[in-house]
């Protein structure tokens, strides 16, 4: 067979691949094996936007422009922020064993998770008070979202990970323009848990009204985790149409969304956060703990699953953070 005709089967493959790929792109629940525990996942359309903020808006920082087009691969996100119902499988081992021995699992994904990397266990509730079943998880650092992807990975053999920020903004905005998904600040609190009306609590999630998209708390309730480094002149220098900088030191990293404990302003679509050590200043340990701050109970995350499946050897090393020994 000639070198043309094996090009030509080989692009009619792909070609076929990838139009299966895009008739499978559809919102789907995820099960969490053995337990009762799902995680709705909404298909986020690929698309070109405009990431930042015009100099005009209310609220904008100088770390938000310039403005600048980015081009965003399709992708699911979860509807959510991940809750404590689940964060708390992964975070015990017993309580995972527990509940898979009340709910059998045919596809043993207990026994798949049984060498999975974990927290060290927390030196005060987490939740402080503020609620659990059905709140979003609180109080872990990036490193340890990360080892909750891998363990949901290991669990159900799809790959999941942070969103970059430029993928988070795409799925915030869905395909708004304005300071927020739902338009100016005057609608806010029909969308979002903030200073103004959380009481000084999170809540629990979903109990807003969703974007555009789907996607609730995008605004408020919990700050949520991306994959990026944070650099405040990153727009500027970044090369034309990418918004993604991996992490290469421990802080700051980008935190997106606002949340109960911020004012409206930090809840705009466009608004960067960087990470502080001091959201783990009141850690008694020495060293600090990796895997728990106790002074970030405004942070939490939520995941995707990228439309095009990583290589093995990429996400061997998305799940191989290198910055353990700066914890």
């Amino acid at each position: 067979m000639s070198k043309q005709s094996l090009y030509l089967i080989l692009t009619v493959f792909l070609c076929f691949k990838a139009v299966a790929q895009e008739s499978n792109f559809k919102t789907y629940t995820q099960k969490i094996g053995g337990s009762p525990q799902v995680y709705d996942m909404v298909a986020i359309p690929g698309g070109e936007f405009t990431m930042g903020s015009p100099a005009n808006e209310k609220g904008r920082r100088a770390d938000e422009g310039p403005q600048h087009k980015v081009k965003i691969e399709p992708f699911w996100m979860g509807k959510t922020e991940i809750t404590w119902d689940i964060y708390d499988l992964y975070a015990f081992k017993n309580m995972e064993k527990e509940m898979g021995a009340r709910h059998p699992d045919p596809d043993k994904s207990v026994q798949k998770t049984d060498a999975s990397t974990r927290p060290s266990p927390p030196y005060v509730d987490m939740s402080f008070g503020m609620g659990r079943s059905g709140y979003p998880a609180i109080n872990m650092t990036q490193y340890a979202a990360i080892y909750f992807c891998k363990w949901l990975y290991e669990k159900t053999g799809v790959f999941y990970r942070l969103p970059t920020e430029a993928e988070w903004e795409y799925a915030c905005r869905a395909g708004s323009k304005t300071a927020y998904s739902f338009g100016d600040e005057s609608k806010i609190d029909e969308y979002a848990w903030y200073r103004k009306n959380s009481d000084a609590a999170y809540k629990k999630v979903g109990t807003k009204k969703p974007n555009a998209w789907g996607l609730h708390d995008m605004h408020g309730n919990v700050m949520e985790w991306t994959l990026d480094q944070y650099i405040p002149d990153y727009y500027a220098k970044q090369p034309k149409g990418e918004a993604f900088a991996p992490v290469t030191e421990l802080y700051p990293t980008s935190v997106r969304g606002g949340s109960w404990d911020d004012e409206a302003a930090d809840l705009r679509s466009a608004a960067r956060v960087a990470s502080k050590p001091e959201w783990k200043i009141l850690d008694p340990q020495l060293p600090k703990s990796e895997w728990w701050m106790t002074s970030a109970s405004f942070v939490g995350f939520r995941v995707v699953r990228p439309l095009k499946t990583p290589s093995p050897e990429e996400i061997k090393a998305y799940y191989s953070p290198k910055l353990i020994e700066d914890y």
